[in-house]
């Protein structure tokens, strides 16, 4: 039966993030089987009494529409935050791994929801163990792209992420000096500086490393033809609830070489053999040359870069449209057919 569903995205199309290309996707999933829309704030004065379910992105951020649902579905005088049918708070790497523990609106958002839908296979351990039967993963899903045959040399590298601190452009701008210009690895950097002192670190890294460039901020097709013709992407990450460049970068036949942290084991698998420890831009060097070596003399299929390869082909079909899109009609009739009391 078609529902009304509400997505509140604290981020619309002007912010053109993580969180507003996830509103929009499911926005366009949804559409085939239910009444969609996307809000900043909710009640948004469209009609929301008939509301059917709402999709909240970000605990603490959407913290206010989230406690407007619990009040507004709330039976009794005496509101207090408790399981609310239809809503399902989805959450971000700030909240799993920073907002939940420290955030008393966020850990309110918690309280109210239905559902709480993790992007990652890792997001349920991140809950309170009390709340995890709540939990629900959603892996995020993006088309895939051709695979290009790539030059043998150089090894082109590619890394995305507005600069900021959780994506951790400091690794990169590391790596980067310990790398040569010779070396036969060169280096595209995108993101736009939402922190001023990192765009001035990414312009002196670019002085100062003629293999390195730091293009800015490019829009999205841009963004995955450079993924998509590039050997490598780097994904640096402190915090991360589910990257959309990793899941780009696996539906484009680019490998990934990421930060051992939950947000992207999550994404790549606990076997995966492309991770580097957190903000150790050495260790990322290393698995560098590595794959620089094995495209420059392709030889066997024992290598490093071998093995991403596989690795990723096989988690790609994950992050398919048709598998984010099952995944969310599963969580509406979840939201909105609420179980049967036992007879007797």
């Amino acid at each position: 039966m078609n529902k009304k569903i509400v997505i509140v995205s604290p981020a619309l199309a002007d912010a053109n993030n993580g969180n507003w290309q996830t509103a929009q996707r499911w926005c366009r999933l949804l559409r085939p089987h239910h009444a969609v829309r996307i809000v900043r704030q909710w009640p948004d004065g469209q009609h929301q009494q008939h509301d059917d379910a709402m999709l909240a992105l970000h605990a603490r951020r959407s913290a206010d529409s989230i406690t407007a649902w619990g009040e507004a579905h709330a039976s009794g005088d005496h509101v207090e935050p408790k399981p609310t049918p239809g809503l399902a708070v989805v959450l971000t790497g700030t909240d799993l791994y920073q907002d939940i523990q420290t955030d008393a609106h966020a850990q309110q958002s918690l309280q109210w929801a239905q559902r709480l839908v993790v992007l990652q296979e890792r997001g349920p351990a991140a809950l309170p163990a009390a709340l995890r039967s709540r939990a629900v993963v959603v892996l995020q899903s993006t088309g895939a792209w051709q695979t290009l045959v790539k030059p043998r040399t150089p090894l082109r590298v590619v890394m995305v992420g507005h600069l900021r601190d959780e994506k951790s452009p400091q690794t990169l701008f590391a790596a980067a000096r310990l790398i040569a210009p010779d070396e036969g690895i060169v280096i595209d950097h995108i993101g736009a500086p939402l922190d001023a002192a990192l765009g001035e670190q990414a312009r002196a890294t670019a002085v100062a490393c003629s293999h390195y460039r730091w293009l800015g901020e490019l829009t999205h097709p841009q963004v995955r033809r450079r993924i998509q013709r590039a050997h490598v992407l780097v994904h640096a990450s402190r915090i991360e609830g589910g990257a959309h460049v990793v899941m780009e970068a696996v539906r484009s036949g680019t490998v990934v070489l990421a930060s051992h942290i939950d947000g992207n084991v999550g994404m790549l698998g606990d076997n995966y053999v492309g991770y580097f420890e957190w903000n150790n831009a050495a260790e990322l060097v290393q698995l560098l040359r590595r794959c620089r070596d094995a495209v420059g003399n392709p030889v066997g299929q024992d290598s490093l870069y071998a093995q991403l390869q596989a690795q990723c082909a096989q988690r790609a079909p994950l992050f398919s449209a048709e598998a984010e899109q099952a995944a969310l009609l599963q969580l509406v009739h979840a939201l909105t057919n609420p179980p049967r009391a036992p007879k007797g």
